[in-house]
């Protein structure tokens, strides 16, 4: 009986059986295919209804054929959910389907996807993809994918839903996941040798890193004796078996050499690439025709040597070197029959190409599949060389992965065929050891080799190979253990190479049973568990044990022969099934197949379930020596799951035996762990001693239940009185045998004991740090206690019974352990220092005593480090003890037992830096814990006294945070504000949230016609609040709209008759549509960026409405009614405007693509303008980018001049300043100067042209291209041609090319890098004021040579039409760069006769460029717009009233010229000023618009012209509409309203179209957007506001209307608007904006109500949101703009949070409503009276109203308890006020620790050390940490201190016995000593005995000696009474 019993001691029983089902197979089912008819009408009908599908469907499974059994397969793996639930995850395959289900213990599975592809499902895998990201700091998008292989092509599903089809250009035998991507194999289709010379072989192994890259071969790096050759992997008896993800490695099997390979995979090296494409052949001197013998023959020395007796690893290597190919090139078999003179050949031919590739499937198989075709393959006739044949198609494919070999099995193991690996995996055993394991089923054996990561490089270093017998295995990844199935049929658990034990699975018969004569394996107790030690021997030398079986074999091996024999002639056999394979392991589960069909999934037990155990076992392995600690881990482990094992708080009691009888304890001796062992029985030898009958009682039931934890718990309640407890113990046990109380020093763990008892202590230290694992660590003190006993350690005991004071003192007993045998354990040296106590540490901390380095272990302990350095970092204030000197307050203990003396780390003692303001610690101890994973949660478990100086940390921060943070930190420091700030949000993605209030408005008009204005989409609760007074923004509206009929009223006057009357409404009508086509300029940029598209919905865009209703009949006009005569195409350009304003209003943050773009195109063709204008705004905002390069091609064929400018103009401002390529072609197609001379000559229409030029000047701006600059340097000047080229409209040309050059060159000034020889700035000069033409040189001269047969120019220059494009060239190339020299050539001239010969619009242009060149010379003021003017003008126009006019002057030149320079003066001074609204400009600005409004009425208009007023004024009005751009100042909406309703006179299109250009940037974007003042910005608005408006819709002749809209390159987003964080609404808030300091004001500070504009911000220092209302937020921009920026370009939404009792300022806009105003005092008698009801007001938080509701409220049995509800309330009150709610907790803690102490119950001191901590830190220098109330600690501190003093005054004798070491007697209340001694801090006795405290005759000699132990002084001042008395008493 004995040895079975034996076996059974090692023996654990698998749990949780289910008999398994693939999900898949039952899901199949229901699928209608042939299959599963074919597999119902197998199925008999009585199994079909049978009860138990899963029998029924086995049955019936095994019916069908067996080709339709192989069809089904399946794999599962783990699958975690972002909750961290696991799962398992199954993918099932058959026929032509694959199913993809989850599902996990507790939840039935469920399909998650199912595919049927159109063949056979050849494989199904997962993989996962990585999407490399362009930017570098970004991480890699991994793809989750499914493959499924068909015979043609690959299938990849995404999980992100995204679906590929990869066509195979090959047959594959199979796939494999990698790190990187896909890895193919390509079947290696044989055909016999006579039917073709052998060619070339090509590559066997495949990769592909996405479904869209190209399919490459892989590279393979192997190292021979010599040298490392790489080379494609061509060899065909190469076949991989494993792949692997982590570690990257793969591991192939050569079928010929019959050895196993491991290979690295990794990414291919440039250099490598190059190799392999370069020199393909390195093989030998193979160049010439003759090298092939050689090579042959150098083939067949090798395979001489193989056969040699020389050393089996260097002939392996070096057969393995030669076999492989070099490249796909020359290569025999050794067995090849002859060998190609055709490869000799084509290499002598043709050296350059030994890398043959060839396109589509041509590329991977020479030949096609089948053997008939073969005949014709291409290198089938041996006279036709590689160079006919292959050169055209040379286009080599560039390998993406390389295989580098890491190890070879020794040949030597197994030269047999056939040994190639069934299955492989890698495994780790519980010392995490790793292994790589192959299973060769041929032999039976499972081959494990051992492999480590060495420390520098990445690389893999593999070790030994042990081999275990068996039939089938699999890796249970989470227990670090593999199953593995013996030959017999036995199940045994294997950790690594060490057997643990057998697996019973209950109802299958285990054969060893049975076994009559089997020999006892191995006898000693201890080691029934560890493999022989040989196994885990390194065999360096492998090649000696070559004939050698592994250990593990040998020492089964007879055992084994019996088995088998014994089951071979068992009449059993048939009746119990026997487990044939293992499958499908994951986690801890894995399936058993049966012989007889049926599959049963078992799950193998865990190591340890508590978390208690899980840490102390990791504390054990740490410390241990490996192999001891694989020993204790394997002994738990059996001792824990034997068959019927503990139930789950068993666990901690059985752990304490096992490891206790390990130390060599006996614990049937002690009583407290003999009490262990009635609740669970530890073996079957002490069960047997224990088994008795049931039924009858004994003593011994009662002691068990007297010491059962249970009893515990009640005793620590003072309802139980502690003093009975002595009795417990019966006193028998204890003497009788006292001598025998000794330990066992043969024991396992006996020489380790005291480092064991080290390492637990440290995890008891640890786990006081965490509320959640107190009971954890009062059940480790029990055993802690021991061992300090028995180990003599005073100090420990001393600190136990402190912290535990009733609980401890029940423990008596202690064994002996006599000298020698203490002499046989290794003692650590940190053992003899003082007891390690945490609290201890951080209590010393807080007093500001130096500290010694705390220990702890890496890994384990990792509170106690994070609290340690916390408080290192924020109490020493040491700012490096996170990260340098991190060793001074931490000592890691190593696994060496030694510490380290010598390590660097240590003897570095830095000093301690002096104190920095707290604020930047409590910032770097706030990041430190988030970087370490801390979180609100996590500080929820710290004890209330230690976490006191974070929460104070975290305080602080909140006060002042700063807003780049990361999302952690504001979650941390709790502001909620910021946590949503650091998180992406749009206002326009929170619509549902947001949008509803937008019928709040007072509405304008009927819901039909507000859908249709196309201006619906502003954010009405951000306008509301910007201005809150007056209804400005729908005036705006109404004034913009375009989409109803206007108004015609045209009085009927008496003596006209009816038709003339509605000829005169259709003039007027006409007239007032002039005002309404260019409307949707000006709209466009109201509704800049304010929608985000729907994309299964087309834009709306509003109608153009162009008809008319006369009152009062309202009688319907239109214009086409024939009765006038209408302009032809009048609508086209207008309708591309509208076209615009729609796209504009699409926000740069939507999601548009491709798709949606096209989708948009309108189906009728007059709508085809619009579409033109859609498709240029969505350039404007970036999205264009995103339309395919087809579609832009499409739409560019279709030949629609309106469709190719919006296009090349979007497109080119999408691409601002890229220099891109491909756009760059595009545009040059357009522009004849850009293609080369010889070119066909495309007609492209002017416009076109036009467009195409800009279009090169911003997609080149700013990057000074000399080409481009050359060519548009000479079209700003080209002349008109022969025929009727280049005659009309030559002007607008001009201008481009001038603006354009001016952007391609913008603001580089002088600098202009390499064009010193075009002379850009004479030969600009030389257009703006003429001359002779220069000869034109370059490639287009051909075309300029024969004169222009229209216009006759001569050879002078044209400058009417030169000088404005010149003009602004220069101002755009010195922009900003105050070039005085420059800036002269562009003075007004001072003579009468030279301003004859300008025009005056000119002069305006010239004192613009001036003015922008000389930047920083702008002045808002109007004495400075005036200094432009010259002299003579100033002179002559001042006094023409007074003084006659000379007779030379013209006094009409005059007047014009003096408006025109004074216009241009305010131009600049708006450049200057844009998006500033800087008042002074304002002003300035907007008084000269008034004095030309004032001319504009009067008499004066005569002699300057209404047309020349008129311009002028409308650039005013632009200018100071830039000025307040966003801002929607009323005085200027006043101005354009006015010229709103002025349709009569001189006002034409175009100046209808500057005023409603000027509403809109008025109100650009809503007031969200302004205008910026960078380069890139002044050049756009140079290029819309040009000075020359069109004169009727259609007119493009000196200006091309589309570049108006170019305005919106000019603007950004400034608005900065305040949401609260809890209502989600936009609201008021203050702002502290501070500006830099410049040349022209100091630092300032200026206070702004949100939601405002800010200035730029490169003016910019900080900006702040001020209290007291919110809570303050520092944005500092010093650091960076980036942060601001994306606040601004999200909407600009900054989310706030209101304090406590604080109402925002929309709802109480003076303060005075606000709860905190009238000042409540705390003693006063409304604290008292605190209704709960008011704390809604002040806070939302559930938890705390909740808290107000059950506690705050005297309810009816609360009475008595009146005292505890005030106090209650008043803490509410305090944290709500003061917004520490989460100081809650603390205050009550705090008062029932104290409550406690008074009633002196305490029965352990937990709670009284948080309370001193807590009073430490308030004496501290953290002094001024007012977390608390200032009442409140005093009161508790002397509370606490009363109720103490009264103890000591009873009881000074137990102090004094105590400080003598007295024993006390049973009876003494020991629990208020240990309070006592622990709130006073009185050291532990050993150091008070050490320093003789009681030797001291006199108080100061006292308190010298104390103050070295660092007793505080109000402790000794109570001890010194007890210390001194003994002296005088002469004692």
């Amino acid at each position: 009986m004995s040895h079975v019993y034996e076996e059974r001691a090692t023996m654990i029983a698998a749990g949780e059986l289910q008999s398994f089902v693939p999900f898949g197979r039952e899901h199949c089912k229901n699928h209608p295919n042939a299959v599963n008819l074919q597999l119902r009408q197998l199925q008999p009908a009585s199994e079909l209804w049978s009860s138990d599908g899963a029998a029924g469907l086995v049955g019936s499974l095994q019916e069908v054929t067996l080709q339709e059994r192989d069809k089904e397969r399946w794999q599962l793996r783990k699958g975690t959910a972002p909750d961290d639930v696991e799962y398992d995850e199954e993918l099932y395959v058959a026929g032509n389907m694959v199913i993809w289900s989850r599902g996990s213990k507790n939840q039935a599975s469920c399909v998650y996807k199912a595919f049927t592809v159109d063949s056979p499902v050849q494989q199904a895998l997962w993989c996962n993809f990585t999407v490399p990201q362009a930017k570098k700091d970004v991480k890699d998008v991994v793809e989750q994918t499914v493959c499924i292989v068909q015979s043609t092509c690959v299938n990849v599903h995404s999980m992100s839903g995204k679906d590929f089809i990869s066509p195979l250009p090959f047959q594959v035998s199979a796939l494999w996941p990698t790190k990187f991507g896909l890895l193919l194999e390509r079947k290696n289709i044989t055909v016999d040798g006579h039917m073709s010379p052998i060619r070339e072989p090509l590559p066997t192994l495949f990769s592909m890193l996405h479904p869209l890259d190209e399919i490459a071969p892989v590279v393979c790096k192997s190292t021979g004796l010599f040298e490392t050759r790489l080379q494609y992997v061509s060899d065909s008896a190469l076949r991989v078996v494993f792949t692997c993800l982590k570690p990257s490695i793969i591991m192939t099997y050569d079928t010929q050499q019959c050895t196993h390979t491991v290979w690295n995979l990794r990414k291919v090296t440039s250099e490598e690439q190059n190799t392999v494409l370069k020199f393909p052949d390195q093989s030998g001197p193979a160049h010439t025709p003759n090298a092939a013998p050689s090579f042959l023959s150098t083939h067949l020395r090798n395979v001489n040597r193989l056969d040699s007796p020389a050393s089996p690893l260097h002939c392996h290597a070096l057969h393995n070197q030669s076999r492989i190919p070099a490249s796909p090139a020359l290569h025999s078999r050794v067995h090849s029959p002859s060998i190609s003179n055709m490869a000799a050949l084509s290499r002598a031919h043709s050296p350059g190409i030994a890398v043959p590739s060839f396109s589509g499937n041509q590329r991977f198989n020479m030949s096609c599949h089948t053997p008939s075709s073969r005949g014709h393959s291409i290198l089938a006739s041996p006279n036709s060389t590689l160079n006919d044949t292959l050169l055209p198609e040379m286009e080599p494919i560039l390998p993406d992965l390389c295989i580098e070999q890491l190890w070879t099995e020794t040949s030597a193991i197994s030269r047999e065929k056939g040994c190639q690996a069934s299955k492989v995996f890698i495994t780790s055993d519980l010392c995490e050891n790793r292994y790589l394991c192959f299973l060769v089923e041929s032999h039976q054996q499972l081959r494990c080799v051992k492999f480590l990561e060495s420390n520098e490089t990445s690389q893999l270093i593999f070790a030994t190979v042990s081999t275990i017998a068996a039939k089938d295995a699999a890796p249970l990844e989470d227990i670090h253990t593999m199953l593995v199935l013996e030959a017999n049929g036995s199940l045994v658990l294997y950790t690594g190479v060490t057997r643990v034990s057998k697996v019973f699975v209950p109802g299958l018969l285990s054969p060893t049973f049975s076994v009559p004569n089997q020999p006892p394996i191995l006898s000693t107790p201890l080691e029934n568990i560890s493999t022989p030690a040989r196994a885990t021997v390194q065999h360096m030398s492998r090649l000696e044990e070559v004939g050698m079986p592994s250990p593990v074999l040998e020492m089964r091996s007879s055992l084994q022969h019996n088995e088998s024999s014994w089951l071979e002639e068992s009449p059993f056999q048939q009746t119990a099934p026997r487990i044939q394979t293992l499958r499908d392991p994951v986690c801890n589960r894995v399936t058993l197949e049966l012989s007889s069909g049926s599959m049963l999934r078992i799950t193998i037990p865990e190591v340890a379930t508590s978390e208690l155990v899980k840490r102390c076992l990791q504390a054990i392995r740490f410390i241990l020596p490996k192999d001891t600690a694989m020993k204790v881990l394997v002994k738990w482990y059996n001792s824990y799951n034997a068959p019927g094992g503990p139930s789950m708080h068993l666990e901690w009691n059985l752990f304490v035996t096992c490891l206790m009888t390990m130390m060599g304890y006996n614990t049937e001796r002690l009583t407290w762990t003999r009490n262990l062992h009635f609740e669970v029985p530890l073996s079957p030898v002490i069960a047997a001693k224990k088994a008795r009958p049931a039924d009858t009682g004994s003593d011994e039931d009662w002691l068990y239940l007297r010491c059962s934890d249970y009893h515990w718990q009640v005793s620590m309640r003072p309802a139980v009185s502690v003093q009975g407890l002595e009795m417990l113990f019966p006193p028998a046990g204890v003497d009788d045998q006292e001598s025998a109380l000794g330990l066992e020093s043969s024991a396992l763990l006996f020489p380790h004991i005291p480092l064991l008892f080290y390492v637990l202590h440290l995890l008891y230290e640890d786990l006081k740090l965490d509320e959640l694992q107190r009971s954890g660590a009062r059940a480790l003190v029990g055993l802690l206690q021991q061992l300090a006993r028995d180990l003599q350690l005073e100090d420990f005991i001393d600190l136990y019974w402190r912290d535990f004071p009733s609980f401890i003192k029940t423990f008596k007993e202690a064994c002996v352990i006599d000298q020698a045998q203490m002499e046989l354990m290794t003692w650590p040296v940190f053992l003899n220092g003082e007891a390690p106590c945490v609290f201890n540490w951080i209590s010393r901390c807080l007093r500001g005593q130096d500290v010694a380095p705390f220990p702890y272990l890496p890994g384990i302990c990792e509170r106690t480090k994070l609290l340690v350095l916390s408080y290192a970092l924020y109490v020493v204030g040491d700012e490096d003890a996170c990260s340098t000197n991190m060793l001074k307050y931490l000592c890691r203990l190593s696994a060496g037992q030694k510490k380290n003396a010598s390590d660097p780390f240590l003897r570095r003692q830095s000093s301690v830096k002096p104190i920095s303001s707290s604020g930047c610690l409590a910032e770097k101890l706030v990041l430190w814990l988030t970087s370490a994973g801390f979180t609100l949660k996590d500080l929820e478990t710290v004890p209330f006294g230690v976490a006191l100086p974070i929460r104070d940390a975290i305080y602080q921060c909140r006060e002042h945070p700063c807003s780049d943070w990361s999302e952690e930190v504001c979650a941390l420091i709790g502001r909620q504000d910021l946590t949503r700030q650091a998180h992406k949000v749009t206002l326009a993605n929170r619509k549902s949230t947001v949008g509803l209030n937008v019928m709040l408005e007072p509405p304008v008009s009927s819901e039909a016609d507000e859908e249709e204005d196309g201006m619906t989409d502003l954010h009405p609760e951000v306008t509301a609040l910007i201005w809150s007074q007056d209804l400005r923004v729908q005036e705006v509206r109404r004034l913009l709209q375009s989409s109803r009929p206007v108004r015609v009223n045209v009085p009927h006057l008496p003596e006209i008759s009816d038709h003339e009357y509605i000829e005169e409404k259709e003039n007027k009508l006409l007239q007032l549509c002039q005002r309404t086509m260019s409307l949707p300029v000006g709209r466009g940029l109201f509704t800049l960026f304010s929608y985000h598209p729907v994309p299964t919905e087309p834009l709306p865009v509003p109608k153009l409405n162009l008809t008319g209703r006369a009152p009062p009949r309202n009688t319907m006009v239109d214009l086409n009614s024939g009765n006038i005569d209408v302009p032809p195409n009048m609508t086209s350009w207008p309708s591309f405007h509208n076209g615009v304003a729609a796209g504009l209003k699409i926000a740069p943050a939507s999601q548009v693509e491709s798709a949606w773009i096209a989708y948009n195109k309108p189906k009728s063709a007059e709508l085809a303008n619009e579409y033109a204008g859609f498709l240029m705004a969505l350039g404007l905002n970036g999205h264009l980018t995103k339309l395919a390069t087809l579609n832009i091609h499409d739409y560019l064929t279709k030949g629609h001049e309106m469709t190719s400018i919006g296009l090349l103009l979007g497109v080119s401002a999408a691409k601002l300043g890229t220099m891109d390529m491909s756009i760059t072609r595009l545009l040059s197609i357009h522009i004849p100067a850009l293609l080369p001379p010889t070119s066909t000559e495309l007609d492209v229409p002017h416009s076109v042209q036009v467009a195409a030029v800009v279009g090169i000047g911003l997609v080149y701006q700013g990057t000074g291209h000399r080409h481009n600059a050359e060519v548009l340097l000479a079209e700003i000047g080209r002349p008109p041609g022969p025929e009727m080229e280049y005659c009309t409209d030559r002007e607008s040309y001009s201008l481009a090319a001038g603006l354009a050059l001016g952007m391609v060159c913008l603001g580089h000034g002088s600098n202009l890098i390499g064009m010193s020889d075009l002379n850009v700035p004479e030969q600009l000069y030389q257009y703006m004021v003429g001359g002779h033409r220069r000869t034109h040189a370059g490639i287009n001269r051909e075309k300029h040579k024969s004169p222009s047969y229209q216009i006759k120019e001569g050879d002078t220059i044209n400058v009417d039409v030169t000088c404005p494009g010149a003009t602004l060239a220069l101002a755009m190339i010195y922009l900003k760069t105050n070039n005085r020299s420059v800036a002269d050539w562009l003075k007004a001239p001072d003579t009468m006769f030279l301003l004859d010969f300008i025009k005056p619009e000119f002069l305006l242009l010239r004192t613009l460029a001036r003015c922008l060149i000389m930047w920083d010379e702008i002045f808002p003021n109007a004495d400075w717009v005036t200094s432009n003017v010259p002299q003579i003008i100033q002179e002559n126009i001042g006094n023409q009233d007074q003084t006659p006019v000379s007779e030379d002057l013209n006094m009409e030149t005059l007047v014009q010229a003096h408006d025109y320079i004074i216009a241009g003066g305010c131009l600049a001074v708006g450049f200057r000023f844009a998006g500033s609204a800087n008042s002074d400009a304002f002003d300035c600005l907007y008084k000269f618009a008034k004095n030309f409004m004032q001319c504009l009425t009067t008499s004066t208009a005569t002699v300057t012209g209404q047309y020349n007023l008129q311009t002028c004024l409308s650039m005013v009005l632009l200018a100071v509409s830039m000025v307040m751009s966003g801002s929607g100042n009323l005085k200027v909406l006043q101005l354009c309203r006015f010229l709103h309703k002025r349709t009569f006179g001189e006002m034409n299109y175009g100046f209808h179209m500057a005023h409603h250009m000027a509403l809109g940037l008025l109100f650009l974007g809503g007031g969200r957007y302004t205008l910026s003042t960078s380069n890139s910005a002044i050049a756009a608005l140079l290029c819309a506001l040009y000075p020359h408006f069109p004169a009727h819709s259609t007119d493009n002749r000196y200006h091309l209307q589309a570049l108006r809209h170019l305005a919106v390159l000019a603007a950004e987003p400034r608005l900065l608007v305040p949401v609260d964080v809890d209502s989600l609404k936009p609201c008021y808030a203050l702002l502290d904006v501070t500006y830099k300091e410049t040349q022209w004001y100091e630092e300032t500070t200026v206070e702004l109500m949100a939601p405002t504009m800010l200035p730029e911000l490169h003016l910019l220092k900080r900006i702040k949101v001020k209290g007291p209302r919110y809570w303050e937020l520092n944005i500092d921009i010093s650091k960076g703009t980036q942060h601001l920026q994306s606040i601004l370009s999200r909407d600009g939404v900054l989310y706030v949070k209101l304090r406590a009792g604080q109402l925002p300022y929309k709802d109480d806009p003076q303060g005075w409503k606000s709860l905190l105003a009238p000042n409540l005092n705390n003693r006063s008698a409304e604290v008292r009276t605190f209704k709960p009801e008011a704390i809604s007001t002040f806070t939302s938080d559930a938890a705390l109203v909740s808290f107000a509701e059950h506690f705050c409220r005297a309810s009816e049995n609360m009475k008595h308890r009146q005292e505890t509800v005030a106090l209650l309330s008043a803490i509410l009150y305090e944290c709500v006020t003061q917004e520490n709610p989460e100081m809650l907790p603390t205050y009550i803690s705090i008062e029932q620790a104290v409550r406690t102490l008074e009633r002196a119950d305490l029965s352990e001191t937990f709670s009284l050390w948080q309370l001193k901590l807590v009073l430490e830190l308030c004496e501290s220098r953290l002094a001024r940490a007012l977390l608390l109330s200032s009442e409140f600690l005093p009161i508790m501190k002397s509370s606490a201190d009363r109720a103490l003093d009264h103890w000591l005054c009873d009881n000074s004798n137990v102090l004094k016995e105590y400080l003598r070491r007295q024993t006390m007697n049973g009876d003494t209340d020991v629990n208020m000593l240990a309070c006592f001694l622990v709130y006073h801090s009185i050291p532990s006795l050993k150091n008070m005995l050490a320093s003789d405290l009681e030797g001291c005759s006199s108080f100061p000699e006292l308190l010298l000696k104390s103050s070295q132990l660092g007793v505080p002084i109000r402790a000794l001042l109570r001890l010194s009474p007890l210390l001194l008395q003994n002296h005088d008493s002469g004692v």
